[in-house]
């Protein structure tokens, strides 16, 4: 079976958008491919985290993960700090790679701008790079923010995928990945690693709106329905999602607050439901607090399962270590594979 290769950082509790973004889709991938899911801990340092929160969000993580279908028996679950193999060829990889590219990534562009509180309308791209070699910013923007895309590529390469899913807004760094792998082949003269594609499992990717009025859900924007919340929260969320005075023509055409609401509902609901307050709208009729009551009861009765599942995994430590246990020695047993046969390649003893 064709490898796959997937992380996530563990920043908070996945929400809906994750759901239906990803996991859904890991779901079925873990019955047609071989998959590798980890739990991105050392890309969580650039933000600094202290150590009890990277453990208590990797436990979260993993809990969830299972508690939404994921089984540790089909996919390879783990810790990216359970594998030491991975900053090994990260080290290889960083050798072959010119700052001048690296500092040239909209990701590192836009999380420096963070870091440094630069306004992104009012500066040009040589501001930015003046800024972050400015002295008293020199120590602001780190050497791992900057080399993101080299420990992505050994995340991947590291057990030579060669699919990854990814979403739109890490598509420069998977053509990194790419050129890593490419670079590497053609600098020793061997075709060690695969070049890893950009992989969406079905057809038309799912972007799930967040609560806001506009953008797709997520942890940073505020927006998020998380698979843990209880109904009170779920009711409470949706109750103040963002709405207008309601449409005064038949059929028009939705404003984005308002298609969000009713792209939640053609995913959480069932289509008799999604056509009722479809054509609720396009005649005119259409009354938002009926139609939020009703889809925070559907969200809620998605989430509920998920949610009781979610609290007995995250009170069975030693279930959550067992299975952190098996995913760190399958994984450690790919990646110290193709480590041994890159050792090789270099000149080192393998």
């Amino acid at each position: 079976m064709e490898t796959v290769v997937s992380g996530i950082r563990p920043t908070g509790n996945l929400h809906l958008g994750n759901y239906f973004g990803a996991v859904k889709g890991f779901l079925q991938m873990q019955n047609e491919y071989n998959c590798f899911f980890f739990i991105a801990d050392w890309h969580s340092l650039t933000t600094h985290p202290n150590p009890d929160n990277i453990r208590n969000s990797v436990k979260t993580i993993l809990a969830e993960y299972l508690a939404c279908g994921i089984d540790p028996e089909k996919a390879t679950i783990y810790l990216q700090s359970d594998v030491r193999e991975i900053p090994e060829l990260y080290l290889y990889l960083n050798m072959n790679a010119g700052i001048g590219e690296l500092m040239r990534t909209t990701s590192f562009k836009d999380k420096a701008r963070q870091q440094l509180h630069i306004d992104r309308v009012n500066t040009t791209e040589g501001d930015v790079e003046k800024e972050i070699f400015n002295e008293s910013n020199k120590h602001s923007v780190s050497a791992g923010l900057l080399t993101y895309p080299t420990l992505m590529a050994a995340d991947i390469i590291i057990h030579k995928a060669v699919k990854v899913p990814v979403g739109k807004d890490q598509e420069q760094n998977m053509e990194m990945a790419r050129r890593f792998a490419r670079r590497f082949n053609a600098t020793y003269g061997v075709e060690c690693f695969p070049e890893p594609a950009s992989f969406y499992y079905s057809s038309k990717a799912i972007k799930v709106p967040g609560l806001d009025g506009s953008g797709k859900m997520g942890k940073s924007e505020g927006n998020a329905i998380y698979l843990i919340d209880d109904e009170k929260t779920i009711k409470k969320k949706v109750m103040k999602a963002v709405t207008d005075a309601g449409p005064t023509e038949p059929n028009s055409v939705k404003p984005e607050p308002i298609a969000n609401l009713f792209t939640m509902m053609e995913i959480v609901s069932t289509k008799d439901t999604f056509d009722f307050f479809n054509e609720k709208y396009n005649n005119c009729e259409i009354r938002y607090g009926d139609l939020k009551k009703q889809l925070a009861e559907d969200i809620n009765n998605f989430c509920a399962p998920i949610r009781e599942r979610i609290l007995d995994m995250r009170s069975n430590e030693d279930y959550l270590a067992k299975i952190a246990r098996i995913g760190a020695e399958k994984a450690s047993e790919s990646a110290a594979k193709t480590l041994r046969e890159v050792r090789e390649i270099i000149g080192f003893r393998g």
